[in-house]
């Protein structure tokens, strides 16, 4: 019986760990938006949007690759065209 109890307890470690390792937590007001990450790693697995600009949420990188700019626009944080205008700005910058 022990030896089954261990094994459980850990397949739950194991599976909370995959889960922290494979979402961002985006926290919205009162409401927690689940964003798929591009890569198995632990950064910005929590964040809060709450007192933050669109633009600084949009620079950081790795919540930029994973599609928080559509996020914030499904919310109504961000129009279309000021993701897109952030999307060309951004692609200038790359090109020089």
């Amino acid at each position: 019986m022990y030896f089954f109890k261990k094994i459980l307890i850990l397949a739950v470690i194991g599976t909370v760990i995959y889960f922290l390792m494979t979402y961002h937590y985006i926290f919205v007001g009162n409401q927690v938006k689940m964003l798929k990450k591009s890569e198995f790693t632990l950064k910005y697995t929590f964040f809060s949007i709450k007192g933050r600009s669109a633009e600084s949420i949009l620079d950081i990188t790795d919540l930029y690759n994973d599609g928080v700019g559509q996020m914030l626009v499904d919310i109504g944080r961000l129009s279309e065209e000021e993701l897109n205008r952030y999307e060309a700005k951004l692609n200038a910058a790359e090109e020089e």
